[in-house]
């Protein structure tokens, strides 16, 4: 009797709050697209991460650098392929909010567009659910956009805001569905796909990207399975794919030594993502 009270709780729990119907279901998820041409970056690459301003010459020499794919025109992309041979240019896009200073701003639906993001102004989380839809449309033609400009790869910003406040009952299966949709859309037409943060699904999303980025998982202790018990970034390095990794307020002495450990490409960096950069190794 108890035991069906319990059960009986748990729907109407469920019901209410948008919870699961099934714990330990697993989430149905479309197979990988596969992409033999696409960059697979070693697990020991150098790189460099520049959002707030486009790259100028003389750029750094290193084998990767990642740069917001609306800022950055073809001819800068060409150039940083044209200075050094081999490397690699990744494409910056937030897949999960709105940005009101982008072009294609005015292309979103209003029934998309949640709560802001605190400490980002001008941003709001997307309703990714709706990917079926004109959200769907807009993010393929930022692929495409990124495609054209000749990227090898795309950062896809924001995709964890299931675990925020987005204002919109996301579950961790839409946050599967929609990351998973993203590193295929990438894959089809030929663009390296990077996990950005996002740390709890790597294991259900780990046969999708090619490569992983975080932000400060060693500040809140959250880098290695070790640390987390059944996820990590070292789960990644595990397949050969690179981990790639910023830390913002640690020393470089309270990291890299661990970082170096994990043979995470980890660097120092500060918020605003400009040119500065202390690398590990």
């Amino acid at each position: 009797m108890l035991a069906a009270c319990t059960m009986l709780l748990g729907v109407l729990l469920g019901a209410l709050f948008g919870a699961p119907a099934a714990a330990n279901a697993a989430v149905a998820l479309p197979a990988p697209v596969s992409c033999a041409g696409c960059w697979h970056p070693a697990l020991n690459t150098s790189w460099q991460w520049q959002l707030s301003s486009v790259p100028a010459e003389p750029f750094l020499d290193v084998a990767m650098y990642d740069v917001d794919g609306f800022n950055a025109t073809a001819a800068t992309v060409q150039r940083l392929h044209a200075t050094k041979s081999g490397r690699k240019v990744v494409c910056y896009i937030s897949a999960g909010s709105y940005e009101d200073w982008r072009p294609d701003a005015g292309s979103f639906p209003a029934s998309v567009l949640g709560k802001a993001l605190d400490g980002w102004a001008g941003e709001r989380w997307l309703d990714i659910r709706q990917y079926g839809g004109t959200l769907g449309q807009i993010m393929r033609a930022r692929l495409d956009m990124c495609r054209s400009k000749g990227f090898d790869a795309v950062e896809f910003d924001n995709v964890d805001g299931y675990t925020n406040k987005t204002g919109f009952p996301l579950t961790a299966d839409d946050q599967l569905r929609y990351n998973a949709w993203l590193a295929n859309e990438a894959h089809a037409r030929g663009l390296s796909g990077g996990l950005k943060n996002d740390n709890e699904q790597i294991p259900q999303l780990l046969p999708y990207f090619d490569w992983a980025l975080n932000e400060q998982c060693w500040e809140f202790s959250e880098c290695t399975t070790a640390q987390n018990g059944d996820y990590g970034l070292d789960q990644f390095v595990k397949a050969g794919k690179a981990v790639f990794n910023v830390e913002y307020n640690l020393a470089t002495s309270k990291f890299c030594t661990k970082a170096n450990a994990q043979n995470f490409n980890s660097l120092k960096k500060r918020l605003e993502l400009d040119a500065y950069r202390v690398a590990c190794r």
